[in-house]
Parts: C-alpha cells; structure tokens; sequence
C-alpha cells in the first residue's frame, strides 16, 4: 500500500508540474514592442574641388585650386494630421589663386522650421507656421580690398516669423507657403556696418561738423506677406532639378516693391557617390544698395540683382 500511495503521489506532482508548464507556455510573458517612428531623416554631406595647373603653357594661364562644403540636414515629423520639418543647409567655399589671397567664394548658413496642421487626411492643405534664419559663417569682403569687411556672421541675419496655408504634395516635391502675417528682422551685429546703415537698418546721425550723434541701429523690423515654393522634379535618368522660390513684401515701407529670392540647381548623378552640380542663385533686395567704383572710389549706388552662378563635380555622401 505504501508502494501503491508514494507512485499515485508522483503521479500527482508529475502531473501538475506539466499542467504549470503547459499553462506558463499559454501565458507569455508579454514583450515590449518599439513603437514606429514619425521621424524621418536625412543627412547630406558634399564636398567639390576644382584645380587647375599650367606648366610652360603657351597660352598663358594661372593657377589656381577652390573647393565647396556643402552640407544638408533633415529632420521631419509626420503622423496623420500633424506634420513638423526642419531644414539645416550650410555651404562654405574657398578659392585660391598664384599671386592673389585666399578669397571666399560661397558662405551660407540656412535654417528652415514648419509646422503644420490639418483637419482632413485628405487634404494637402496645412494651417502653418513657419521660421527660417539666415546669416553666414566669416567676413565677406569687396576685393581685392581686404582691409575692410562689407558683411560678417551676424551682419547680416534675417530671421522670419510668420502663420498661414501651406500645400504639401505626399511626395514632399512641391510645397507652397502664404503668409499674409510675417516678421522679418534684419540684425546686423557689426557696429561700424549699422553705422553706415548697411543692409537697411537706419544709419548713424552726425552733426554739421561730422560728429557722432547717435549710432546706427543693429535691428530693423518689418511686417509684410511672404510666399515660399519648392518645386523637385526627376526631368531625365539621373538628372534632378530643384527650385526654391522666396517672395517677401513690407506692408510699411515700399508695400508692392518685392524682395526676390530665387534658387535653381541641377543635380546630375554619376554613381552613388559623385554628382555635377549646376546652380544659380538670383537676389534683389532693395535694402540691399550695390556699390561701383568711380575714379577709383567706392560709391555706393541702388540696388541691383545679384547673380551668382555655379559649376562643379564632387563626392556627396548621404546616410
């Protein structure tokens, strides 16, 4: 009887230990799973060189070398209704030439915040708002005088502030902004610039004799409309064009006279790493006055479209 009661007792425990096993086995343990990300993000580092050498050329010739950093950040959030991008885009270049100094051929620092909101999914209409500064990184220079700068970091920046409509293709290759409320402050950070009343912000004030009454202002203010577009295309294999559009308008000072901005830039893929790129630039600004050189003066004159155009080939690493 001992025997028959201690085998139905492990008979007993067996049979429970496997009913706990089959039951624990039913019931896992539950697993924390990583919620999907709404950001998106992409980094874009490019760097073009361009030289040239002349050894006992005929022709004559000289001899230089200039390179371009070019640097893209994005940062983009989007989740049903509500969608947030930024935008960071630096470029800095250099050129050296025999004989001449180091000169400064490009220096950009741009930065592009917008928030939107939508009531239907099926819109691509947003309510937004939307921030964007610029300035730039060194001294800019009237050369071949480099004795005194005619820009710095800080002078100038302009910063714009401002709500409205934007539409946003799924794509994101064709964006278009309104606002019909914007802030657009220009500091200029460089006393003896703001003297001058460099860039539009009001000069210094001197007496009949030319003394010092009161110094220039670093900041002026403005209140106007602005409109923004970005339009991306695929326009053959292995060419992009890209273009950026900026429009602004000051309700209190010249309302009608319009601040241009406009970029286009070709991108022409070679391999994943190496691209050409073609661009153009275009600035009118009428706070902007152009300078000419009379009987070997500087004399600042109007404002005049600004042009700068661009050609090169370099390595683009994009992660």
């Amino acid at each position: 009887m001992k025997l028959i009661h201690i085998t139905l007792l492990c008979l007993i425990i067996t049979t429970s230990a496997f009913s706990q096993k089959i039951i624990t086995s039913l019931n896992p343990i539950p697993v924390k799973v990583d919620s999907i990300s709404h950001w998106e993000k992409k980094n874009i580092i490019g760097f073009t060189i361009s030289e040239i050498l002349f050894v006992n050329w005929n022709a004559g010739g000289t001899n230089s070398i200039s390179g371009l950093l070019r640097t893209q950040f994005n940062r983009n959030y989007s989740n049903d209704n509500t969608k947030w991008a930024n935008e960071l885009i630096m470029r800095y270049g250099l050129n050296k030439q025999d004989g001449i100094s180091v000169r400064k051929t490009d220096d950009a620092f741009q930065f592009t915040s917008t928030f939107g909101y939508r009531e239907n999914t099926n819109s691509n209409w947003y309510h937004s708002a939307k921030f964007n500064f610029n300035t730039q990184f060194s001294n800019g220079y009237s050369y071949p005088n480099t004795e005194i700068s005619v820009s710095g970091p800080f002078a100038p920046a302009y910063s714009f502030l401002g709500v409205g409509a934007e539409y946003a293709s799924e794509k994101k290759d064709r964006l278009f902004y309104f606002s019909p409320f914007t802030s657009k402050v220009t500091y200029v950070g460089n006393q003896r610039l703001a003297d001058k009343g460099s860039f539009g912000v009001p000069k210094a004030i001197y007496d009949e004799d030319g003394n010092l009454v009161k110094h220039g202002e670093k900041v002026k203010s403005e209140l106007g409309t602005l409109i923004t577009a970005y339009h991306k295309q695929k326009v053959a294999k292995n060419i992009t064009l890209e273009n950026r559009l900026s429009l602004y308008s000051d309700y209190i000072n010249k309302y009608g006279n319009v601040d241009i901005d406009y970029e286009l830039a070709f991108d022409l893929v070679v391999n994943q790493y190496v691209k050409t790129n073609i661009g153009m630039h275009i600035i009118y600004d009428d706070d902007i006055k152009a300078k000419d050189e009379i009987n070997g003066e500087q004399v600042t004159v109007g404002p005049k479209t600004q042009l700068k155009q661009v050609l090169g080939v370099g390595m683009t690493y994009s992660f």
